[in-house]
């Protein structure tokens, strides 16, 4: 498929993990990419890979917490891509900690980057898209945004919050031609979550709470950001789609 030949895809949090197969997924079919990350390193690694294979690609190191950043940035990418089509907002951290145990420091952080920056990044964009004529924005939500989970307090009111900022901006945005929607995966193996969980714990949590019995893949969430870009969701908005092997089916 070519379904977004001619179309600019920004990326957040392209680097790695989810954001890199997300990267891959668009570049795969023929979107010219945007891709912003605030790891230099890993962010040159995939734009070098998606280059090599023939992709059109520009890269911009950014805090998406830092809002005149952002701005900056988007002002950047669309003047080199002279429009932004799809925003994939996807840049995110976690930390694993007791309610109690929360040091003021990691709650702002986690704040900053999982909500506000989100916040920043879509309406920098929706205002871009908004003179175009319309676009897609697909926010990076989570199951943790949905149910609770205990030991990730400042994570899950994040994720909360960007289920219902997607929900409202969608009201806001339809008349104006975007599209917001947000997806919620459960447990994805990325280099996020195996730095916090053994491969004990994994394989427990596996067999206890995941009806198709596997860890998802970062791939397995990159379709579904592509099919909410696409014209095959072209009626669909203000949407969080679950991706997460029937966890929440329990």
């Amino acid at each position: 498929m070519n379904r977004f030949a001619g179309q600019t895809v920004m990326i957040t949090g392209a680097g790695r993990g989810i954001g890199k197969a997300i990267s891959c997924r668009f570049a795969g079919e023929g979107a010219r990419l945007a891709l912003l990350s605030d790891g230099e390193a890993d962010l040159l690694e995939t734009a070098g890979e998606l280059a090599q294979a023939g992709a059109e690609v520009m890269t911009y190191v950014v805090d998406v917490s830092d809002q005149q950043q952002v701005e900056k940035t988007v002002e950047a990418a669309a003047a080199a891509f002279g429009r932004i089509d799809v925003l994939v907002n996807n840049a995110g951290i976690a930390w694993e900690e007791p309610v109690l145990d929360i040091k003021p420091d990691h709650w702002r952080k986690i704040i900053d980057v999982n909500l506000n920056g989100m916040f920043w990044t879509a309406q920098a964009v929706a205002k871009r898209m908004a003179m175009q004529g319309g676009g897609a924005i697909i926010n990076m939500a989570s199951t943790n945004g949905l149910v609770g989970e205990a030991n990730y307090a400042h994570y899950n009111a994040s994720k909360g919050g960007v289920v219902l900022l997607t929900k409202t901006m969608a009201i806001e945005l339809g008349a104006k031609g975007i599209r917001v929607n947000a997806v919620c995966p459960g447990y994805i193996q990325t280099p996020m979550s195996e730095a916090i969980d053994s491969p004990e714990f994994i394989r427990e949590y596996v067999r206890a709470k995941i009806p198709l019995g596997r860890i998802g893949k970062p791939e397995d969430v990159a379709g579904v950001f592509a099919f909410l870009a696409s014209a095959d969701a072209a009626f669909i908005t203000g949407e969080t789609i679950v991706v997460d092997g029937g966890q929440l089916a329990f």
